[in-house]
C-alpha cells in the first residue's frame, strides 16, 4: 500500500493518490489531471475509483475529466446527486483497492453531502482518513457555505457537523493518520496549522473544536464565530463540480493563442476581456499596459484571481512571460476561470517597441515613507486583512481590505496622493493596479510593506497579538 498526498501550496491543497497490488484511486483530485495518469502508467496501475469528499468550492476538481480519461467512476457520499454519472455510496459502504479497502463515513455539517473516506489496510485495521474540508489540521471546515436561507442556517449546519465529528470521526483509534483536503492559507477554515498530514490523537488533544468537555452550543459558538466572509466565486465553482466543465485540453488550446500587440489590444477593445498581467511586482510597477490588473504568478495567485475578478465567464487576456503561459492557463483554470482568450507574444517589451504606451506605478521607500509620515498627514490605506489591521498598524491608516477593495472607493482621493501597503507589497500591487483601472492614479506604493515599515521609526500602533482578537 502507499499513500501520496499532491499538495498545491498557491490552493492550500491536498490531493490523494492510494495504491495497492495493481490498482489506484484518487482522492480529490485537480482540474489538470495528468500527474495521477502519469503516477499510474509509471507503476504499472489501473485508477480504479476516483473519490470526491465534496463539492469544493474554492477550486474546480479534475474528477470529470479523470474519469472521461480512465474509465474509473467517480464516488460521493450521500445527497450529493451532481449532473452527471456517478456513484452515490451509502454511508459504511466499503470499496475495494488490492487488498486494502475504503469505507465511507458519511460526515456532514460543512455541506450536507460531505464525506470522509477511511483507508484500511490489509489486516482491515483502520490507517488513515481523508477528511476533504470536514476535519482540518486545528480547525473544522466553516458551517456557512452550503447555507440554504431560512431552511438551513449556518448554526444548523455547525450541529450537523459536531454530531458528525463526536459520532463518526473522534470515535476512531488515535493513531489514524489524518490527511485533510486544506492547509493553512486556505479560505475553507479559519484556524488550519501549517502541517499537512497528523494523527486523530494529537488532534484530540489540541484542535480546539474536538474538546472532550465540549458543548454542541460552544462548537457552534466557537465553529461560527469570527468567520470572513466567503470568496463570491465560491459558488461558480461549486456549479461546475456540480455540473462538469470543459476539457482542460481544450481551455489550453484556446487560451494559449498568441497575439501580436494590435490583436491584442484589438481583442481587449472588442470583448471587454481584463488584461491581467502576472509577471513579478516590480516587472508591473516599472511598466505595464495601462487598465491592466496585477496578480502575480508568485503568490496566492488563483484564490486572488478569484476574490478579484469573480466571475469565472468574464473573458481575460494575459500579459506573462511566454514560457509561463500554459502554467498561468493551467492555474485560472483550477478555480474556474476557463475564457483566456490568448496572450500578448513578445510581452510588455513588444507592446513598447510597436509604439504602445505604458503605465508604471509609483512607489517609496519605507524609509522615506517614515519620513514624509513623521513630516505631515499623510492618507494611508493598509489592504491586509481586517485581524492584521487590528494586530498592528501605522496609526491612522485606513483598513482597505483587498478582498473588499469595490466597496470603499469612496475614500480614496482622486486629486491628493495616498500612500498604499500590506504585508511585503504584493496585495498592494494588486490593489494599486485596480485603483488605476478605476481612475485613481495618485497612489504610490510603500516598497516592502509593512514588514519594511517596522523596520523604520514610522508610528504604530502597539502589537495585540492576533489569537486575543
Amino acid at each position: 500500500m502507499k499513500v501520496e498526498q499532491i499538495y498545491t501550496g498557491c490552493l492550500a491543497q491536498g490531493a490523494y493518490y492510494i495504491e495497492c497490488c495493481d490498482e489506484a484511486v484518487v482522492i480529490d483530485p485537480l482540474r489538470e489531471v495528468q500527474p495521477y495518469l502519469d503516477r499510474a502508467e509509471a507503476s504499472g496501475k489501473k485508477i480504479k475509483y476516483i473519490f470526491e469528499t465534496h463539492f469544493h468550492a474554492d477550486f474546480v476538481s479534475g474528477h470529470v475529466t479523470l474519469s472521461e480519461k480512465t474509465g474509473a467512476p467517480i464516488i460521493y457520499g450521500p445527497n450529493a446527486n451532481p449532473s452527471f454519472d456517478a456513484t452515490m455510496a451509502e454511508h459504511g459502504q466499503v470499496f475495494k483497492v488490492g487488498k486494502v479497502t475504503i469505507e465511507v463515513i458519511h460526515t456532514p455539517g460543512h455541506t450536507m453531502e460531505s464525506t470522509t473516506y477511511l483507508l484500511r489496510d490489509k489486516e482491515d485495521k483502520p490507517h488513515a482518513i481523508f477528511t476533504g474540508d470536514t476535519l482540518f489540521l486545528g480547525d473544522v471546515g466553516r458551517p456557512d457555505l452550503a447555507q440554504k436561507g431560512a431552511d438551513m442556517t449556518q448554526e444548523d449546519l455547525a450541529g450537523i457537523l459536531f454530531d458528525s465529528l463526536r459520532e463518526r470521526i473522534m470515535t476512531l483509534p488515535d493513531d489514524v493518520i489524518v490527511y485533510p483536503g486544506h492547509g493553512a492559507g486556505s479560505a475553507c477554515g479559519k484556524n488550519m496549522s501549517s502541517e499537512t498530514v497528523g494523527t486523530l490523537g494529537d488532534q484530540k488533544a489540541n484542535n480546539y473544536a474536538l474538546r472532550a468537555d465540549m458543548t454542541k452550543a460552544e462548537f457552534v459558538q466557537e465553529v461560527t464565530d469570527g468567520l470572513m466572509p466567503p470568496p463570491a466565486y465560491f459558488p461558480l465553482n461549486v456549479k461546475l463540480n456540480k455540473e462538469g466543465y470543459a476539457p482542460i485540453d481544450e481551455v489550453l488550446s484556446r487560451g494559449g493563442r498568441a497575439l501580436s500587440p494590435d490583436a491584442f489590444e484589438a481583442a481587449a477593445n472588442e470583448t471587454g476581456a481584463v488584461v491581467l498581467d502576472v509577471r513579478s511586482k516590480e516587472d508591473f510597477a516599472t511598466a505595464h499596459i495601462p487598465r491592466s490588473t496585477f496578480i502575480g504568478l508568485d503568490g496566492n495567485f488563483a484564490p486572488w484571481v478569484g476574490a478579484m475578478i469573480v466571475d469565472v465567464e468574464q473573458s481575460i487576456l494575459l500579459v506573462c512571460p511566454d514560457e509561463k503561459v500554459e502554467e498561468t492557463i493551467t492555474r485560472l483554470s483550477r478555480v474556474g476561470f476557463d475564457k483566456v482568450l490568448g496572450y500578448l507574444e513578445g510581452g510588455v517589451q513588444a507592446w513598447q517597441s510597436s509604439g504602445k504606451d505604458t503605465d508604471a506605478i509609483s512607489a517609496v521607500e519605507a524609509s522615506e515613507f517614515a519620513r514624509l509620515r513623521n513630516a505631515e498627514n499623510l492618507h494611508v490605506i493598509d489592504v491586509r486583512k481586517p485581524g492584521e489591521h487590528l494586530s498592528e498598524r501605522v496609526l491612522d491608516a485606513e483598513s482597505m481590505p483587498l478582498a473588499d477593495l469595490n466597496q470603499h472607493l469612496a475614500t480614496v482621493p482622486k486629486e491628493a496622493p495616498f500612500y498604499v501597503h500590506c504585508l511585503s507589497g504584493y496585495r498592494s500591487l494588486i490593489a494599486l493596479s485596480i485603483l488605476k483601472s478605476r481612475g485613481y492614479h495618485n497612489g504610490v506604493n510603500i516598497e516592502g510593506g509593512f514588514e519594511a515599515i517596522k523596520e523604520t521609526d514610522a508610528p504604530l500602533s502597539d502589537y495585540v497579538c492576533p489569537s486575543t482578537l
